[in-house]
């Protein structure tokens, strides 16, 4: 086997660090949005880097936080509790090993492009309801209907307020050199468009000390905590069959997620492609382990 040269040793590492970088105010965001703490974002961040990065699969595909599956683990929480969203999460993990040890991974490239563009287009819409309360450091009132339904009312409310404002002036801003970054210099895109926009509004934040709402993150050992008997009470509860739909949908979601941007990536390079069975089963490793 050929050994790596210096100069693709050098490339994978400052592709690392990119990566590392990108990932760390990714999964402190997704958590916040899903409803959890920042901490525990951190820890499946860093599963997803070390378990399901080094578990055969997908030889190119970085894992992390899947932001398709934001609503639905709000949800989860907001009804079950956050406790017993270590045991979905544990129990998806569970069925994903099982469907890549029975080879069903390659029957997710059955599923229509169409479909599974609707239904993160629909996931994206509730998702980016929500988020405008967050911009405004204001409290979304739960359901994606009441999201959507109550943004009037939230436009009025900032724009009376100052401090609103500015929260909002600055998730506006962020938005925009996100979209704008691809238009600039080469050698300043060499910096991810995520990365700069979230280090340029932090700092204007700090050189400000502007009065908006920050992220709370605490100690990550003492945000975890293995399911236990209560969450399962909790579950039998809050309904049954509510939790096992639940639990479905999650499996369904992350695994059409995970192999369809394998898929994607296959398309980008020359080399070996996805095996779906064994990447189904990286992924169901890494979430088995995230839930407990």
């Amino acid at each position: 086997m050929e050994r790596p040269s210096a100069s693709t040793l050098r490339a994978d590492l400052t592709a690392s660090v990119v990566v590392f970088l990108v990932a760390l105010p990714l999964c402190v965001g997704v958590a916040v949005a899903s409803g959890v703490p920042a901490e525990l974002g951190l820890v499946t961040g860093i599963v997803g880097g070390l378990v399901t990065g080094l578990l055969p699969g997908s030889s190119l595909q970085v894992s992390g936080p899947a932001a398709g599956l934001t609503v639905l683990v709000l949800e989860a929480v907001n009804e079950f509790g956050l406790g017993a969203l270590g045991v979905f999460v544990l129990t998806a993990g569970v069925l994903q090993l099982g469907m890549g040890a029975l080879r069903l991974g390659r029957w997710f490239r059955a599923i229509s492009i169409a479909v599974v563009e609707g239904m993160l287009a629909g996931i994206g819409l509730v998702l980016i309801a929500g988020q405008f309360y967050a911009m405004a450091d204001a409290k979304a009132p739960g359901s994606g209907p009441a999201n959507l339904l109550g943004l009037p009312e939230l436009l009025i409310r900032t724009a009376r307020s100052p401090e609103a404002l500015t929260a909002f002036g600055l998730g506006a801003g962020t938005v925009a050199l996100m979209a704008l970054w691809k238009y600039l210099p080469p050698k300043v895109r060499a910096v991810p468009a995520p990365l700069a926009a979230v280090a340029l509004t932090t700092s204007v934040v700090a050189l400000f000390g502007l009065s908006v709402k920050r992220v709370d993150v605490q100690g990550l050992l003492g945000a975890i905590r293995p399911p236990s008997l209560e969450d399962l009470g909790s579950i039998t509860n809050a309904g049954v069959v509510g939790a096992i739909g639940t639990v479905v949908a999650i499996t369904l979601i992350a695994s059409a997620e995970s192999l369809f941007s394998a898929a994607a990536v296959d398309r980008l390079h020359s080399g070996p492609g996805t095996d779906y069975d064994k990447e189904l089963m990286a992924q169901g490793a890494g979430n088995a382990l995230c839930g407990a």
